[in-house]
């Protein structure tokens, strides 16, 4: 007898609608708005004071940035470990504390050595409470209709810039960088803390049965073929996608546009990569997971050989760089549904952290080294050709990042997907 697809889908990824605390949804909403308003986006508005008080340069600065985003990817491998063992709560209420402990000495830094320190420990604060752990929650509570779950927080994370950006550029007004660091380590301790330590409370459902295809545990995962071509198609698409986003405002400028005119064209980008996740659930249910993702990678390469090869006029680059965003809303929730839709969600958090380690160090390298590669290759343009060679490989290897999936017989004979 045929399992109906549902209950099939249920014993594949997750445990059904009554795991489902009411709580967890709306929390993860509140914190990845916070986290990534306050930890990540924040940096963005202050680095120009930071610079302007302390004397050291903006490379510096940055680097100690980057270098967050590195250990974020490198310690996500174990907290994927923790995850998929003991559940988002300690992970993520750990992750917050120790947030706001890592501004607090950013804010204190007396020289370049305690800034370094301070974003490092953010940087392992980054794993335990942006996108990852929450992924993991939903993937494991909200399965099998975890792509909606993962939809909407993905629309709340999106508002951080909206919402802190300004928020933080008005205290700069008011106050030192190092205070408005202050204030922010606090309104990060009031909403993140509290949230995850009891929102996050409801029991950790059991680990679901891998799929029938799916055979020798997580480590045979790893080893796989497939696996391995994933990981690099990430990890050249997130090159290339950070690259062109940080690459886009020197494009125009060098192509004669007002820096106003190219922060619109980016910041509509942005509104675009909103758009893009509210169309990624229909996305998924008419292509299978190897057609979407080498035609997401694929359009994120057409796009960027776009903006190398359209001069203008304005309105055509804007609409280019909203396109481009749609592509890149959509890539977020590609990676976030990759490891359920080839091998389940019994080992999430482990194989999520693995999968993502090399892309998230793509791409907080990309900003630095796409700025070294514009000059010696003769300009941005130059540069977005390179980068739409990386995205066309990555849709090359994408081909290889398949899994064999089971047959399953029907009642006239024939052996359907």
């Amino acid at each position: 007898m045929n399992v109906p697809d549902t209950q099939a889908s249920v014993a594949a990824t997750g445990t059904g609608v009554r795991s489902r605390p009411r709580a967890v949804l709306p929390a993860l909403c509140l914190t990845q708005i916070a986290s990534w308003g306050i930890v990540y986006y924040a940096f963005l508005v202050l680095n120009p004071a930071i610079t302007a008080d302390t004397g050291w340069s903006t490379g510096a600065t940055t680097a100690a940035f980057s270098a967050a985003l590195v250990v974020s990817a490198v310690a996500g491998i174990y907290v994927g470990r923790v995850l998929d063992h003991r559940g988002p709560r300690i992970v993520m209420t750990a992750g917050s504390v120790l947030g706001v402990l890592s501004l607090l000495v950013i804010a204190a830094a007396p020289n370049l050595a305690v800034f370094f320190t301070g974003w490092l420990l953010a940087g392992m604060a980054m794993a335990a409470i942006l996108y990852q752990p929450a992924f993991a929650a939903l993937t494991r509570w909200w399965a099998p209709d975890h792509v909606r779950a993962l939809t909407v927080v993905t629309l709340a994370g999106g508002l951080a810039s909206t919402v802190f950006a300004p928020l933080t550029a008005i205290l700069a007004d008011h106050m030192s960088w190092r205070a408005t660091y202050v204030v922010l380590a606090g309104i990060l301790a009031a909403l993140t803390v509290p949230a995850h330590a009891f929102a996050l409370k409801a029991p950790w459902p059991p680990a679901p049965p891998s799929p029938p295809h799916v055979t020798g545990g997580h480590e045979h995962v790893v080893r796989s073929r497939a696996f391995w071509m994933l990981a690099v198609t990430f990890t050249l698409s997130a090159f290339a996608m950070y690259a062109v986003v940080i690459g886009l405002v020197p494009l125009l400028l060098e192509r004669g546009y007002t820096t106003t005119e190219a922060a619109w064209a980016l910041g509509l980008g942005g509104a675009g990569q909103t758009l893009g996740r509210t169309l990624y659930a229909a996305l998924a249910r008419h292509l299978g997971v190897t057609a979407r993702t080498v035609t997401l990678i694929a359009l994120g390469a057409l796009t960027t050989g776009a903006l190398a090869n359209v001069v203008g006029p304005y309105a055509l680059l804007v609409a280019v760089s909203v396109v481009a965003g749609v592509v890149r809303g959509n890539l977020t929730l590609l990676q976030a549904t990759a490891v359920t839709d080839r091998w389940g969600a019994t080992h999430y958090g482990r194989l999520s952290g693995l999968l993502g380690a090399p892309a998230h160090a793509a791409a907080a390298l990309a900003p630095f080294a796409g700025a070294l590669l514009a000059q010696p290759l003769g300009g941005y343009p130059a540069l977005f050709l390179l980068l739409t060679g990386l995205s066309v490989t990555a849709a090359v290897t994408a081909f290889g990042a398949g899994t064999e999936q089971p047959r399953r017989r029907t009642s006239d004979g024939l052996r359907r997907k």
